[in-house]
C-alpha cells in the first residue's frame, strides 16, 4: 500500500473535495489522509509540528507559512474564493440582512447567534462586531464554537441566526441561506493551496492541487457557495 498524502484542509471546501475525492487520489496516486478543521486550527497544528503534506487555508494563512519556510511559494495554488454570509432554520423567515442598516438590525433583533472562535470568518465577525460597536450586545447573546459547523446548531435549532463561511453554511442540511453579509462589511476570502517543505512526496502533492483546481469549475463551486478566483 502506498503511504497517504496527508492533507490538512480548511471546512470551506469540504464538500468541493469529498465530491471529487476519486479524482483526487487518483491524480496523487496514492490514498488521501484528510483533515478538515478551520484555517486557524491548522495552522495551529503545523506550528505544533503536525505532519503534513499539503496544505489548503486561507490566501493569508499560506503566505504565513511560505514565510515561515514550512511551504513552498512556488506550489501556491488559488483555488476559490468565499464570502462570510449568514443562515436561519430551514422554514424559518429570512431577515434582512441587505444593508449595513438593515444588518446591524437584524443583529441586534435575532434571539441568539452563533459563530466560530478559530475559522476564518468567526475571527472577522468578532472583529466587525466591534467595530460596528455591537460586539457586547451580540455576544451576550451569541454561542461562540471552538470549530465546526455554526449551521449544525441552527438546524438544531440551539440558535436562531449562523454566521460563517456561505460554503461551510451551505454543507449543513436543514437551514437556508440569508444571503452574503453587505459589501461594505464583507470579507472575501481567497482558498489556497500548497505543499509543505517538509513533505515526502511532493509531486503527489501538486499533482493533487492540480487535479483540485481543475475540478474547481464555476458550477461546482456555486453548488458549494463559493466562486471562481
Amino acid at each position: 500500500m502506498a503511504v497517504p498524502l496527508r492533507v490538512l484542509t480548511t471546512l470551506g471546501l469540504q464538500k468541493v473535495i469529498e465530491g471529487v475525492l476519486p479524482q483526487l487520489q487518483a491524480a496523487a496516486g496514492r490514498p488521501l489522509e484528510l483533515g478538515f478543521g478551520p484555517t486557524q486550527v491548522q495552522l495551529q497544528r503545523l506550528a505544533e509540528g503536525a505532519a503534513a503534506d499539503v496544505v489548503i487555508v486561507t490566501e493569508a494563512g499560506i503566505a504565513g507559512l511560505a514565510a515561515k519556510g514550512l511551504v513552498d511559494p512556488a506550489s501556491r495554488v488559488d483555488l476559490a474564493r468565499s464570502a462570510v454570509g449568514a443562515a436561519v432554520r430551514a422554514g424559518a423567515p429570512k431577515p434582512d440582512i441587505g444593508s449595513v442598516e438593515a444588518l446591524v438590525a437584524t443583529l441586534r433583533a435575532v434571539p441568539s447567534i452563533v459563530y466560530s472562535k478559530q475559522g476564518a470568518s468567526g475571527i472577522f465577525f468578532a472583529g466587525l462586531i466591534e467595530r460596528l460597536g455591537i460586539a457586547d450586545l451580540i455576544n451576550a447573546k451569541a454561542t461562540i464554537i471552538p470549530q465546526g459547523f455554526t449551521a449544525a446548531l441552527v438546524a438544531r435549532g440551539e440558535a436562531a441566526l449562523a454566521i460563517q463561511q456561505m460554503s461551510e453554511l451551505m454543507a449543513v442540511e436543514g437551514v437556508e441561506i440569508v444571503g452574503p453579509l453587505p459589501d461594505a462589511v464583507q470579507e472575501k476570502l481567497i482558498f489556497s493551496g500548497a505543499v509543505t517543505t517538509a513533505s515526502g512526496a511532493p509531486e503527489a502533492g501538486y499533482a493533487l492541487l492540480a487535479a483540485l483546481a481543475s475540478a474547481c469549475t464555476p458550477e461546482r463551486l456555486g453548488a458549494s457557495g463559493l466562486r471562481p478566483v
